[in-house]
C-alpha cells in the first residue's frame, strides 16, 4: 500500500511540476562578453530582474540558457508565452528590435520585436514535432544592423498523457487444444502509445481482460494470454471471445486505455469414443446378388472431427463372417457389408454379425477415459429369387475315339433348378461354339452324341457350349464349357518323313552308307513310335544294296559292291516297306530312289548324267547350253543383217531415161473399150511418184486387174 501511494501522489504531481517549470522564461542580450541569459517568473518579476541586472553591470557571462520549454495541445483564447529575450544593450529606449528565425519562426513561434516576448500562436503536438531549433538576434531599430552575433537556441514540447494506447494488429485470433491444462499459453497481443515512453507513465501499459473470464488470463505486463480453467471441452463450446485491455498510466485512474478482442477457437483431440446410432440393424438381400454388391451401411457417430472422427469397422464375430465383408467408407464414416461369396436361400435363410468400430488414431493421453470403440449386431435376412439351372460341374472333359461311330454316346452333362419349385431343365448346344454341327445333344437328359466323323489327324479338341434352360421360365438359363478330347487310333500307315534322292559314287566303297532315311506316322500312339523296315519279298537277295535300322528309328542305306557304271545303269529304285507298332499294325511301301554319279576322290558328287562323259573336261552341260543358245543368236542377227542390205540396193523407183510405155506385151484378150482407156492413166505412168495414188476402176474384174498391175511394176 505505501508504495501504490506513492505512485499515486508522483502522478497526480508530475502535471503541476511541469507547468511550474514552462512557466514564461525571459532571455537577457548582452554584446560580446555577455550572453543571452534566461529568467523564470511573472512579467514584473522579469521587469525587475532586468532592472537588477542593469544596476550590477557585469562583466561576466550569465547563466545561459539555450531551451526552452511548452506544453502540447496547450489551446486557449490567446497565444501562450513561451519565454522572452532580452538584452543589456537595450536601455528601454525603444532603439532595438529583436528578430526570430529559424524552425517555424512566424508561423508557429512568434516574437514582439520590442519586448522580446515568444509566444506560441499554434496547438502542438509532440508526437509530429518534438523540439524546435530557433535562433534569436538584436539589431538596430532603424539601420536593422545586428548589434550582437546571433544566438541559437531549443524549444522542446513537452508531453502530455493525449494518445491512448492502439492494438495495431487486431482483431485477434488463436487456437488451443481442447482439455489443455491450466496455465496453458495461448497467445500474446501487444498494444503501442504514441505518448513519450521516457518522461512520466504516460507511455506505461498495463493489460487486463474486460470479457472473457473465467476461462482465460492474461499477464499484466508481457499481454500473455494463459487459459484460466482446465480441460475446456470443444464439444461442449467451441469458440470464445476474449476482450483486452490496454491502459497507460500504469493502470491508475485518469489514464487513457484501449481495447482488442481475442477470437480463441479450441482445437479438437481424440477425447470421444465412436458410438452406434443404434446397437441392432437389420438388411435383406436377394440370394442372386452380385457378388461385391453393397448390402447395407452402419455407422458409429463420433463427437470429434477430422482424423479424430476417422474409425475403421471389421465383422468380429458372427455366423456369416466368410460370406460378408466390411469395408470403411472414408468419406461417408461409415461401415459398408458387402457380399463375399454366393448365397442360398435354400441352404441358409438369414445371417448374423457382430461388426465393431474403433478410433484409427488413438491419443494415449485419454486412452484411461476406455476404449475408443463400439460394437453393434447385423442382422442380414436372406430372400428366395428364381434361379437358373446349376450344372452339377462348373466345366466338363469327355474323351471319344477318333473311329467312334456316329450317334454314339460321348457323355452326359446334368443341371436342376436350385428353387424349391425346381423347374424341368432342357439342354441345347450354342450352334456357335459348333459350327460344323459335329455334336448333337438329348433336349431332356442332355447326353452329347455324334453326329459327324471325327478325325484326330484334323483336329485333337473341340470346345462346345451347353444351354440349360428352365422351361417354366426361358429366361433362367444357365452355361457350361464342354471340352472333347479326340482319342487316337491307329488308322495312319508311315511313311518317309520326306522326298529322298540317293546319290551313288561310281568309285564308293562296299559298305558305304548310301542315304539315311527316316520315317513319321500321322497318328500319335501312347508310347511313341516304333517303325519296322523291310525290303520287299522279292529284293531280300537285292545284289546291289542292303539295308540297316539305327537306334533312332532311322533306317541306313548300304551299298553291296562298288564299281557302278552309270552308261550302264544311271538309276536305281529300292521299294522299302515301313510298318508301325500299332494294333492292328499298318504299313506302307516307300521307293528310294539311287542315282549313279561321278564323284571326286574325296566323293563329293560332280555330275549324275550320261551325256557328262562326251563334254569337255570341266564343261558342264547347263555351260554348253548357253554357249549353243549364243552362237544361235549371232547367227540369226547375220541373217537379218545381210536381208536388210539386199533390200538396201535394189531399186525402188523406175529409172527416168525408161518409159513403161516401151514395155509392150501381148496378150490375147478381147478389148473392154472405154472401159479400157480409162483403166489407165498415162500421166501417172509418166510420172512414177503418183504410182502409190493409182485406184483400180469399179467394175473391172479381178484377173485383169492383177495383170495390168503386173505390167505397170515390170514383174511379167
Amino acid at each position: 500500500m505505501p508504495e501504490r501511494l506513492a505512485e499515486t501522489l508522483v502522478d497526480l504531481w508530475t502535471p503541476l511540476i511541469i507547468l511550474w517549470i514552462t512557466l514564461p522564461t525571459c532571455v537577457y542580450m548582452a554584446p560580446m562578453n555577455q550572453a543571452y541569459t534566461l529568467t523564470t517568473g511573472s512579467p514584473l518579476e522579469l521587469s525587475r530582474q532586468s532592472e537588477e541586472l542593469r544596476i550590477l553591470n557585469r562583466s561576466k557571462r550569465g547563466w545561459v540558457w539555450n531551451q526552452m520549454f511548452v506544453l502540447e495541445e496547450f489551446s486557449g483564447p490567446e497565444p501562450i508565452l513561451v519565454g522572452r529575450l532580452h538584452t543589456d544593450l537595450d536601455p528601454g529606449s525603444k532603439k532595438i528590435k529583436y528578430i526570430l528565425s529559424g524552425d517555424g519562426a512566424g508561423t508557429i513561434f512568434q516574437i514582439n520585436d520590442i519586448t522580446g516576448d515568444i509566444h506560441a500562436i499554434k496547438r502542438l503536438d509532440r508526437e509530429e514535432k518534438a523540439e524546435y531549433t530557433l535562433t534569436a538576434q538584436a539589431v538596430d531599430w532603424e539601420t536593422n544592423k545586428p548589434l550582437e552575433p546571433p544566438s541559437e537556441f531549443i524549444i522542446k514540447v513537452q508531453d502530455i498523457n493525449d494518445n491512448a494506447p492502439e492494438f495495431l494488429n487486431g482483431p485477434y485470433h488463436a487456437t488451443v487444444p481442447e482439455m489443455s491444462i491450466l496455465g496453458t499459453s495461448v497467445t500474446n497481443v501487444t498494444a503501442t502509445d504514441a505518448d513519450d515512453p521516457v518522461y512520466g507513465n504516460s507511455a506505461k501499459l498495463v493489460y487486463s481482460i474486460l470479457e472473457g473470464q473465467p476461462y482465460f488470463s492474461i499477464e499484466p505486463e508481457t499481454a500473455i494470454i494463459k487459459t484460466a480453467l482446465p480441460n475446456m471441452d470443444r464439444e461442449a463450446k467451441e469458440e470464445y471471445l476474449v476482450v483486452i485491455q490496454a491502459k497507460d498510466m500504469g493502470g491508475h485512474s485518469g489514464g487513457l486505455s484501449g481495447t482488442t478482442t481475442l477470437t480463441v477457437t479450441l482445437t479438437d483431440v481424440n477425447d470421444n469414443p465412436p458410438k452406434f446410432a443404434q446397437s441392432l440393424y437389420h438388411f435383406s438381400v436377394p440370394e442372386d446378388v452380385v457378388l461385391g454388391t453393397a448390402i447395407g451401411r452402419v455407422k458409429a457417430n463420433d463427437q470429434d472431427i477430422g482424423e479424430n472422427a476417422q474409425s475403421s469397422y471389421d465383422i468380429i464375430d458372427g455366423d456369416g463372417t466368410g460370406l460378408f465383408e466390411i469395408t470403411s467408407d472414408a468419406q461417408a464414416q461409415d461401415g459398408v457389408i458387402r457380399l463375399r461369396k454366393p448365397l442360398d436361400f435354400e441352404t441358409k435363410k438369414s445371417y448374423t454379425l457382430k461388426v465393431e468400430a474403433a478410433n484409427i488414431h488413438i491419443d494415449p493421453r485419454f486412452s484411461g477415459r476406455g476404449p475408443f470403440k463400439d460394437t453393434a449386431t447385423v442382422k442380414i435376412v436372406v430372400e428366395d429369387a428364381d434361379e437358373p439351372p446349376v450344372f452339377s460341374s462348373p466345366t466338363y472333359l469327355l474323351e471319344v475315339h477318333e473311329n467312334a461311330a456316329l450317334n454314339s454316346v460321348i457323355g452326359q452333362v446334368t443341371a436342376r433348378d436350385p428353387d424349391i419349385t425346381s423347374s424341368p431343365i432342357r439342354f441345347s448346344i450354342d450352334r456357335h461354339t459348333d459350327l460344323e454341327r459335329q455334336f448333337n445333344i438329348n433336349a431332356d437328359d442332355g447326353k452329347i452324341t455324334l453326329a459327324t466323323p471325327l478325325d484326330r489327324e484334323l483336329s485333337v479338341w473341340h470346345n462346345i457350349t451347353i444351354i440349360a434352360t428352365e422351361i417354366r421360365n426361358h429366361s433362367q438359363i444357365s452355361r457350361v464349357p464342354v471340352a472333347i478330347k479326340v482319342l487316337d487310333v491307329n488308322d495312319n500307315a508311315p511313311e518317309f518323313a520326306a522326298e529322298y534322292e540317293a546319290f551313288l559314287c561310281e568309285n564308293g566303297k562296299p559298305g558305304q552308307v548310301i542315304q539315311t532315311v527316316s520315317a513319321m506316322d500321322k497318328d500319335d500312339p501312347k508310347n511313341g513310335h516304333y517303325f519296322l523296315y523291310s525290303l520287299l519279298p522279292e529284293m531280300v537277295n537285292n545284289p546291289n544294296f542292303t539295308i540297316k535300322k539305327n537306334e533312332d528309328n532311322s533306317l541306313s542305306i548300304l551299298a553291296k559292291h562298288n564299281g557302278f557304271n552309270r552308261q550302264k545303269q544311271e538309276v536305281y529304285l529300292l521299294p522299302i516297306v515301313i510298318s508301325d507298332s500299332g494294333n492292328p499294325p499298318l504299313s506302307s511301301t516307300s521307293t528310294l530312289t539311287i542315282r549313279v554319279c561321278g564323284c571326286t576322290n574325296d566323293g563329293v558328287v560332280q555330275s549324275c548324267n550320261v551325256e557328262a562323259y562326251v563334254l569337255p573336261i570341266g564343261l558342264s552341260m547347263g555351260a554348253l547350253i548357253a554357249i549353243l543358245a549364243c552362237i544361235i543368236l549371232l547367227l540369226v542377227i547375220v541373217v537379218l543383217f545381210v536381208t536388210l542390205r539386199r533390200h538396201k540396193n535394189e531399186p525402188l523407183i523406175i529409172k527416168d531415161d525408161e518409159d513403161v510405155r516401151e514395155n509392150i506385151i501381148r496378150y490375147d484378150d478381147e478389148g473392154g473399150g472405154e472401159e479400157d482407156t480409162e483403166a489407165f492413166d498415162i500421166a501417172t505412168l509418166q510420172n512414177p511418184d503418183g504410182i502409190n495414188g493409182f485406184l483400180p476402176r469399179w467394175g473391172m474384174p479381178t484377173e485383169r486387174w492383177e495383170e495390168r498391175n503386173a505390167i505397170q511394176t515390170g514383174c511379167v
